[in-house]
């Protein structure tokens, strides 16, 4: 395991094949999960790119530190730990809150960014009033009462069987999620808002949805890519709000038609 320590708290990462010689994707997680969740995607992908994988705080291995978290928090520990590795220019993947986080790095560190790979997202992501409801449910009765609301945004009926163990290790690794550092993870996408921001993006950009996404639909990634100068779209069938998990290798060839367009690395 590798953990960096950031202002005192200890951020979980993974890093594989940082030789220079490969293009870097750096992979950013969604709300209530951690970064087993792009192992099949990696595999899809295969060993033609390397890979930065992190906990973003409050998630999975990584501390939970102060809370509540702006956006600013988040994009400050990738940014930190990019610069450890001495990682530039990368494709930044970000999937849900992970989307505002990379638009966000995009914004602070441009020199971190070659192109933009904004996955099931958009610039502003649900209401204030939506998100204090959450965080004020799971300040009072933690995560276990949302699960199986989160899991029919998250996932297709389709996905959503009990005899689907992919779909069990879903619903569990969001169950055993830490009740604080969930609940100040929603108040940085609450306070989020990154409309004007998307208009200035001038790396290549692919947005992605899934066509069964009950947290982002394709509509709304739509408005993101429609705001982003010369992004592209791509929308997974089958598929709800982590298409990495749902549908990995469809996932992987969309963004590698992207990948293979961008210049020489």
């Amino acid at each position: 395991m590798q953990f960096l320590l950031c202002d005192q708290r200890a951020i979980h990462y993974r890093a594989i094949g940082l030789d220079g010689a490969r293009p870097v994707i750096v992979f950013i997680n969604s709300l209530g999960t951690d970064f087993r969740i792009w192992n099949a995607v990696m595999d899809a992908l295969g060993d033609g790119y390397a890979y930065v994988l992190h906990d973003k705080r409050g998630h999975g291995l990584s501390d939970t530190g102060n809370t509540p978290y702006s956006i600013d928090d988040h994009v400050d520990d990738l940014a930190a730990l990019l610069d450890h590795l001495s990682v530039k220019q990368a494709i930044v993947w970000g999937l849900s809150v992970g989307g505002l986080i990379a638009q966000g790095l995009y914004a602070r560190r441009p020199d971190l960014t070659r192109a933009l790979i904004l996955s099931n997202t958009a610039h502003k992501i649900g209401t204030a009033e939506m998100w204090s409801d959450r965080i004020g449910k799971i300040e009072r009765d933690g995560i276990a009462p949302l699960v199986d609301g989160v899991m029919e945004r998250w996932f297709t009926p389709a996905f959503r069987s009990l005899d689907n163990a992919a779909y069990l290790g879903a619903r569990t690794m969001l169950a055993r999620q830490d009740a604080s550092g969930y609940a100040a993870a929603c108040a940085a996408i609450r306070d989020a808002d990154f409309t004007e921001l998307a208009r200035q993006i001038a790396v290549p950009t692919l947005c992605i949805a899934g066509d069964g996404d009950g947290s982002t639909p394709p509509e709304l990634v739509g408005e993101l890519a429609a705001l982003i100068p010369d992004s592209r779209i791509a929308v997974i069938e089958d598929c709800g709000h982590i298409p990495c998990l749902e549908q990995p290798v469809a996932y992987a060839a969309a963004a590698e038609a992207f990948l293979k367009s961008l210049p020489e690395f």
